[in-house]
This record gives C-alpha cells, sequence and structure tokens, in this order.
C-alpha cells in the first residue's frame, strides 16, 4: 500500500515537473532531455509494480511488455506502433521493446488512451499482474488521468543509436526531495572515515592474497603427489597390455576356425532359400488372378450404386418442378380473385350510376355532355374487362397442359424405377455367386498359410544359425574394440604427464602475477556511493526502501538483505557489516585454519 501510494505521488511530481520544463521549451522536447528521461523511468517502475514472475526451464522472467501487448488486441489503431517496435534490429529484449513502445506512444500522444483500455479490462490485466498491484488498483486510473496533460507536449524521440536493452532506470530524487545544507565540520569528518574504511579495506585485501598464495603451495604439493602416483599406473598398464595382446593372439585363431564352418553352413542354407522362392513365386501369382477378379466385380457395383444416386438425384429435381408449377397456379388464383373484386367494385359503380341518372332526368339536357364522358369511360372499362377475362382463360389452358406434362413425366419415373429394381435383382444373384467363390478361395488360402507356416519354422531355424554367427562376430569386433580402448588410455595417460608438467611451469607464473597483483592493489579504494546503482549480488536498484551499504571486507556497495552478516575482521576491533559472499569465504577459511 505505501509503495504504490509512493509511486504515484512521484509520478505526480514528474508529470508537475515535466510539463513546467516543457513549457519553457516551447512545448517541444527531445529523448537528452533529463526530466524526460525520468518520467519514462517511473513509468517503468509503475508498470512493473506486482507483476506476476513467469518462470521457465531457463529463467525467471519479469517483464512489463506482456500487459501491454493485450493494447494491440484491444486497439487495432495501436498495430503500426507494434510493429515498429518489432522490427528495430538494436533492442533484442522484452524489457527494450517495452520502452520502445511508451516511447512511441508518447509520440503519438495517445499513451494515456491504450493505459485506460488496459485498465478497463482489468480480467485480463489479472494474467500478468497480482490483485495488490498498482494497475489493478484505484492509483492505476489516477496515474492515467495525470498522463492526459501530457497531450499537450511535441515529443521528438530518435530511437536509433539508443541502448534501451541495458539501460539502468534509475530515479532521481533531487527535484522532489529539499536539499540538506551541510556543515563543513560535518564533511571533515565523513572524509576521516571514509580515509580510515579505505585503509581498513587495503589491509584486509593484503591478508585476504596472503592466504591466496598458501592456498596455491598446497595446491602444488598435491600435483606432485598425484604425478607419482600417475607414473605407476602408467607401468601397470604398460604390463596389463602385454597380456592383452597375447590373449588377441589367441582369439584370433579361433574366430579363423569358426568363420570356415559358418561358410560351409551358409551354402546349405542358401540352397534351401532359392527351392522356398520358387514355391513362392506360385503361390502369389494364384492369389493375385483371384484378388483381380474381386476388384473387377467391386467396380461394376460401384458403377451400379452410381446410376441409382443419379435416378433418384432426376426424382427429386422433378418434385421440385412439381411444387414450383403449384405455386404458380395459387399466384394465378389470387389474382383472379382481385380482378373478380375489381369487377364488383365496377358493378357497383354502374348501379350508382344509374341511380343517379333516374334522380337527374330532369337534368339531361343541361348534362349530355357530360354523359358523352361516362359512356366513353364506360367503353374503357368494359374492354378491361373484356382483356382480363380473356388472360383467365389463358392461365387455365396453361394450368391444363402442365398438369398433363406432370402426369407423362410421372408415368415415365414409374417404368425407370421398375427396370432399376430389375438390374438391382440380377445385381444381388451375381454378388450371392460372387461370395460362393470368395469362400472356396477362402479355404484354398488357409491350405496355402498352413504350407507358408511350416516353410516359416524352416526359415526360424536357418535364421537361429544365422544368429549364432552373427553373435561369434560381435565378440570378435568387442576384442577388437577393447584392444583399440587399451591403446588409447595409454595415449591419454602419457598426455596427462605432459599437462601436468605444463600446469605446474604455469602455477608457478601464476604466482608470481598474484604477487605484482598485491603490490598493484595496496593504492587500491573502495567503491563510491554514486558509482554503484544496483546491488552487486541481486542486481537490484537502490531506492528509499533499498539503501546503500558497503562490505567491510571487499568494499563494494550491496543492499540490506544481501549484507545483514557481521563479522569481526583483524582491522576492525568490533563485528563489522559483511556481505554473503565475504562472510562464506571468511568462515571457510577460519574452519581450514582451525583444522
Amino acid at each position: 500500500m505505501d509503495e504504490r501510494v509512493n509511486l504515484m505521488n512521484m509520478m505526480k511530481i514528474t508529470i508537475k515537473v515535466l510539463i513546467q520544463s516543457a513549457l519553457n521549451l516551447d512545448r517541444s522536447l527531445e529523448s537528452d532531455f533529463p526530466p524526460l528521461q525520468q518520467f519514462f523511468f517511473v513509468l517503468e517502475h509503475c508498470l512493473k509494480h506486482g507483476l506476476k514472475v513467469k518462470k521457465s526451464f531457463i529463467s525467471q522472467n519479469k517483464s512489463f511488455f506482456g500487459p501491454l501487448e493485450l493494447v494491440e488486441k484491444l486497439c487495432p489503431e495501436s498495430a503500426d506502433i507494434f510493429t515498429n517496435v518489432r522490427n528495430l534490429p538494436e533492442i533484442k529484449t522484452s524489457v527494450g521493446r517495452g520502452r520502445a513502445w511508451l516511447h512511441l506512444s508518447l509520440m503519438q500522444k495517445k499513451l494515456a488512451d491504450y493505459l485506460q483500455v488496459l485498465i478497463d479490462h482489468k480480467d485480463l490485466l489479472s494474467e500478468f499482474y497480482e490483485h495488490e498491484a498498482l494497475m489493478m488498483e484505484e492509483e492505476g486510473a489516477v496515474i492515467v488521468g495525470l498522463l492526459m496533460g501530457l497531450n499537450m507536449i511535441d515529443a521528438n524521440l530518435c530511437l536509433k543509436g539508443e541502448d534501451l536493452d541495458s539501460q539502468v532506470g534509475i530515479i532521481d530524487f533531487s527535484f522532489c526531495l529539499k536539499e540538506i545544507q551541510e556543515n563543513d565540520s560535518e564533511k571533515k569528518a565523513d572524509e576521516i572515515t571514509s580515509v580510515l574504511d579505505q585503509k581498513h579495506y587495503v589491509e584486509e585485501l593484503n591478508r585476504h592474497l596472503s592466504c591466496t598464495v598458501g592456498d596455491l603451495q598446497s595446491k602444488i604439493e598435491f600435483l606432485e603427489k598425484t604425478n607419482s602416483k600417475l607414473n605407476e599406473e602408467l607401468i601397470a598398464a604398460k604390463d596389463r597390455i602385454v597380456s592383452l595382446q597375447d590373449e588377441h593372439n589367441q582369439l584370433l585363431e579361433e574366430t579363423v576356425r569358426i568363420k570356415n564352418k559358418s561358410e560351409r553352413h551358409l551354402q546349405d542354407t542358401k540352397v534351401e532359400l532359392e527351392t522356398y522362392k520358387h514355391s513362392r513365386q506360385g503361390l502369389d501369382e494364384m492369389y493375385n488372378e483371384t484378388w483381380k477378379q474381386l476388384n473387377v466385380e467391386r467396380q461394376v457395383r460401384q458403377e451400379l450404386e452410381k446410376e441409382l444416386n443419379l435416378q433418384l438425384g432426376m426424382k427429386t429435381e422433378m418434385e421440385m418442378a412439381m411444387k414450383l408449377l403449384e405455386k404458380d397456379i395459387h399466384e394465378k388464383q389470387d389474382t383472379l380473385v382481385v380482378l373478380r373484386k375489381q369487377l364488383d367494385d365496377v358493378k357497383s359503380i354502374n348501379l350508382q350510376m344509374c341511380q343517379k341518372v333516374k334522380e337527374t332526368d330532369i337534368s339531361l339536357q343541361q348534362k349530355s355532355e357530360q354523359l358523352c364522358l361516362l359512356q366513353a369511360k364506360w367503353d374503357l372499362v368494359d374492354s378491361t374487362t373484356r382483356t382480363l377475362e380473356e388472360r383467365v382463360q389463358e392461365s387455365e389452358k396453361a394450368r391444363q397442359i402442365s398438369e398433363e406434362n406432370c402426369m407423362k413425366i410421372k408415368k415415365d419415373f414409374e417404368a425407370k424405377t421398375e427396370s432399376f429394381k430389375q438390374q438391382l435383382q440380377k445385381l444381388d444373384l451375381q454378388r450371392s455367386h460372387l461370395e460362393q467363390n470368395l469362400q472356396i478361395e477362402k479355404e484354398q488360402q488357409g491350405i496355402l498359410q498352413e504350407d507358408l507356416g511350416k516353410e516359416k519354422e524352416k526359415n526360424s531355424s536357418l535364421q537361429k544359425d544365422l544368429l549364432q554367427y552373427s553373435q561369434l562376430k560381435k565378440d570378435f569386433d568387442k576384442l577388437l574394440i577393447e584392444k583399440t580402448q587399451l591403446a588409447k588410455l595409454c595415449k591419454e595417460q602419457e598426455q596427462a604427464l605432459q599437462e601436468m608438467g605444463f600446469h605446474l611451469s604455469q602455477s608457478k607464473l601464476k604466482m608470481e602475477d598474484i604477487k605484482e597483483v598485491n603490490k598493484a592493489l595496496k593504492g587500491h579504494t573502495w567503491l563510491k556511493d554514486d558509482e554503484a546503482t544496483g546491488c552487486k549480488q541481486c542486481k537490484k536498484e537502490f531506492s528509499i526502501s533499498r539503501r546503500k551499504h558497503h562490505c567491510r571486507n571487499c568494499g563494494d556497495i550491496f543492499c540490506n538483505t544481501c549484507s545483514s552478516n557481521e563479522l569481526s575482521l583483524p582491522s576492525y576491533p568490533k563485528p563489522v557489516r559483511v556481505c554473503d559472499i565475504c562472510h562464506n569465504l571468511l568462515l571457510q577459511r577460519c574452519s581450514s585454519n582451525c583444522s
């Protein structure tokens, strides 16, 4: 919880400083700008917070590029960014790809939009982040809201030539922490303590080097003893080689005798195999002929089945045509009903007109012209009714013709089905005859298989004899291999003796090199705070929660977990902080000195 709040506050401060500095530079930034680099480092820490570790056979992978790849699926617009990131030849790790993606999305002014899409789909993010991660809580939404303010900045970032894979992201707290002014007296005291620490460090180095010299001398004595033992073993091996050569000559004579016997036996087996092959050829020819007849009959049956399927297809097409004709007839009947309704309407209009004529007998002379017009309209209606009646008669004739055609097609189809049924009966009879022939052939095949079994037994006996011959040959080969192995052993032992002499000469040279290194290390100082960015052992970056600590033995800088041990050193009267590596080495040396 505290870590999430700290990261959110850091993000607020970095965005505020970045916007203020961008306003001073007319809202255009480049990749070398320190506040912009600091912004990317803080954002990377926010994305890494609560990431699940993916374990594999080789190593553990913890990269924030995994959840960013979800943006490609959720936003098709971001596909161009991902293709550009993957095509960069200088970037080889997933961390470098994630940093390149952040640079490109900031240049496009869509960083806040893409991260908002990720936060909206927390069910997908749960595969990559733990439940208490920053991106899964409310702080993630607050950071996305703060990133919306960066859309007013124009960033001109060049990814070529930048080493994003091995770039170390260290958060600089100088712009968010107040500078504390130290007195001159305190600075002098710190300088004195650092000089004393360096002195103690140099003394410890001298002590370490003296221990290593003693270890090397003991190793040289051990190598001389092993060299004498190897010489004795070499003499014994030479005596054994002489005895093995005598045994090898005896075995060669025995193999010559066995080889002559096996060659005679092989000639007899070859004659028997030739007789067996001649008898087998006749049986194979009989079997092939029967198999060909069966295949021909199967092809005939398949062709008949295809014709049946075609006829059934024709039947279905005819039924579809009948249904279409019935639909046309129903549609024409509907049109007839509509026309009859129109005729009834016309008749009702005529009745109304007659009534009006009776009522207007007085005004006939005045409206004679109107009557002429009405008579012309009446003629048109009569003509239309006649044409409609003619069309109805034509449609009825077409329906009768279609019904006659359907009857003819049905009769033809019934005749064809009867003929196909007769053909099927004939085919069934032929099939029964073929099945009887197959049974007869199976009986003959069983007799042939019995003969084959007898011949296989003879063949197995011959194969056993061949196996005995092969075993004898293998024994002979093994003896040859043992001979070659013994010769190799002699050569390797001679080479080992030469290498031992070479190692002795090298160890003397190394002793002289160590003495020179000891002289050079006397002026060596221990590592400064500014030079270390991460723990030397666990490689984790230093932050507010992870502090820097010097090892009083080797002088390197470690985190609290890797330098929690304390031991009393010759240069320090009291127990002092020591790293885990030095702690183990010092304990081993104490145990060896005691023994």
